[in-house]
């Protein structure tokens, strides 16, 4: 055969036969298998408990060589001069021997790639064209490559054969087992380049990367909350199907898991478990306490690709993206009034409906936002968290040290139509327009 030539595939891997049955039946589950491999491979979860010892006893591949477990090893009788490498047949030493040698006589003719062996190149060339001949006929999902397809059939055997001596879990590929084993070891040699932040895998590293271009390709068409992976939203869209019976005795919202029931709790109770070491702090959320020390740190990771500008929270960055887009697609019924997200549109419908659910303790009053209600509560405990870097004065709420920060920058973004006179707080500006109006 030619270099570069594509075998056609065996008819019997690229289509499934009409009435397929199951004769291969396991003595010990009663459980049918297609293939005589697939009973074989599964046959090593009745083996023993399933630990790396056990299996190694009855080491087997699917789809290679269906004779019985127990017999003898091929002798290693040819032997490789240059490592002393031994080997069962003459033509696997021939092979090997082109490692030495760095001979690849088998070109793609696609990418110019050059190949030690026949079978490798047309492996690769699946790549091009596409061509997945190997079906696994539990599922029927296919495969480039055979070896893809056994460590698939794996799944429906139930047999995951590598096994982490440190805390007992089990894996179906070595490779899966090699990347949990870095986590013991405390290893990350993937580094993002963005923040500096290292991660044990590669995988790991694209789905952090993407926090810092603030992509989010899949979007719940119910809530419109976006999410960086379509399992992401699977998961997120049950809670739109599923019985929620967690339900709030103060506010009636409803809850599919205890733990969210829990969480959403503390909006109620006011309980604040997490504390932040720098100021003393405390949030009710584990990812509130995180969003919050990064104004200590003064890490911004989620960047706007347009502008430039960056975030400390990905919610912002969100907020920040309709800015470019001048998207309003959301209309309050009442009064008309457009707002870039569902839950801005939520928040002022509150304002027609008079629904205010979030009660303070000390005093009774009632709030329609959980963090007017934060905001509040600090008039009770006296808590000035927001502190000017110039002056050191502090402040109970961001907004009143953005406007006392004003008196530094001396800016005055706010100007009078009549007389373009500016002011640096609107109420300033309010104020002199009385002159003008006579009011």
């Amino acid at each position: 055969m030619e270099p570069g030539k594509l075998l056609d595939p065996p008819s019997h891997t690229s289509s499934t036969p009409k009435n397929h049955k199951k004769p291969h039946e396991c003595s010990e589950c009663e459980k049918s298998f297609t293939r005589k491999s697939l009973l074989l491979t599964h046959r090593k979860v009745h083996v023993g408990s399933g630990s790396s010892k056990d299996l190694e006893s009855e080491k087997y591949f699917p789809g290679k060589n269906s004779k019985d477990l127990g017999s003898p090893p091929r002798l290693k009788s040819h032997k490789c001069e240059e490592c002393d490498s031994c080997f069962s047949r003459r033509s696997h030493l021939r092979i090997h021997q082109k490692i030495h040698t760095g001979e690849k006589p088998y070109e793609c003719l696609e990418c110019g790639n050059f190949f030690r062996e026949k079978c490798t190149l047309r492996n690769h060339e699946r790549i091009h064209t596409g061509e997945k001949p190997y079906k696994c006929w539990e599922c029927g999902k296919c495969f480039a490559q055979n070896s893809s397809l056994w460590i698939h059939e794996k799944v429906h055997a139930g047999i995951k054969s590598h096994k982490c001596f440190e805390c007992g879990k089990c894996f179906i590929q070595r490779s899966s087992l090699r990347s949990h084993q870095k986590r013991h070891r405390g290893e990350k040699n993937e580094k993002c380049l963005e923040c500096g932040k290292c991660f044990p895998t590669k995988s790991s590293l694209l789905r952090h990367q993407k926090l810092h271009t603030g992509e989010r390709p899949y979007e719940c068409p119910e809530c419109e909350k976006r999410f960086i992976y379509s399992y992401e939203l699977q998961t997120h869209q049950k809670s739109h199907k599923e019985e929620k019976p967690y339900n709030c005795g103060e506010c009636g919202k409803s809850f599919i898991s205890s733990g969210e029931f829990q969480i959403h709790q503390r909006i109620h109770t006011g309980e604040k478990p997490y504390k932040c070491e720098e100021c003393g702090k405390c949030f009710s959320q584990k990812q509130h306490l995180g969003s919050h020390q990064r104004l200590h740190t003064g890490e911004k990771p989620y960047k706007c690709e347009e502008c430039g500008k960056s975030f400390t929270q990905k919610g912002n960055l969100w907020r920040h993206h309709k800015t470019h887009t001048g998207e309003k697609p959301h209309q309050c019924n009442e009064c008309g009034q457009f707002y870039r997200t569902i839950s801005a549109l939520r928040s002022h419908m509150k304002i027609h409906t008079g629904e205010k659910n979030y009660k303070c303790l000390d005093c009774g009053r009632a709030f329609a936002e959980p963090s007017s209600l934060r905001s509040h509560s600090r008039i009770h405990t006296g808590e000035k968290p927001h502190k000017c870097a110039e002056c050191d004065k502090c402040f109970a709420r961001k907004d009143t040290l953005v406007l006392h920060q004003r008196i530094h920058t001396g800016e005055k973004p706010y100007k009078c139509l009549e007389c373009g006179k500016c002011f640096a707080q609107p109420s300033a500006l309010r104020m002199h327009t009385r002159n003008h109006t006579g009011e």
